[in-house]
């Protein structure tokens, strides 16, 4: 039979002001993902209306013509694909603090282990969002030298 490690012996537990912690931060994001989820619902709804208020707008301004629909069309598709980016951290948000109030409640090891594991794809999906994000601002920003040094 094989010893484990003094490391793999170790067992992490979690004293009273950890759990206070835990059960305060699983109520803010339970409050945090509804708000999200009500965000989300007015994205989809702008996303509705933008594309009809854009081609409305474009019927009725001379010259714009076809060109009203499609910005519209381009308009509904860009907030749709807002919310469709921002429902996965709000989602995991919520699967976090749901499964981190049932641990507590049931006091259930595997919901906090699930709970962390929400919490943890939440964050690095926020994260790799931020690399692409700041990935698009670096390219942004050398166009816009490009740019100023070719009006030059």
């Amino acid at each position: 039979m094989e010893e484990k490690s003094e490391f793999e012996k170790f067992e992490l537990h979690l004293d009273s002001a950890a759990k206070d912690f835990l059960k305060e931060t699983a109520k803010w994001a339970y409050f945090l993902s509804i708000l999200g989820f009500i965000g989300l619902g007015f994205l989809v709804l702008i996303a509705i209306f933008a594309g009809a208020i854009f081609s409305t707008i474009g019927s009725t301004m001379p010259g714009m013509g076809a060109y009203g629909a499609s910005f519209g069309a381009a308009m509904t598709f860009v907030y749709l694909l807002m919310a469709a980016l921002y429902f996965f951290p709000v989602y995991y948000l919520f699967k976090f603090s749901s499964n981190a109030k049932k641990a507590f409640r049931d006091n259930d090891s595997e919901s906090l282990t699930n709970s962390l594991g929400y919490l943890k794809s939440h964050y690095k999906f926020i994260g790799i969002l931020m690399v692409i994000l700041l990935g698009f601002y670096a390219l942004f920003f050398v166009f816009a030298i490009l740019a100023g040094l070719m009006g030059r």
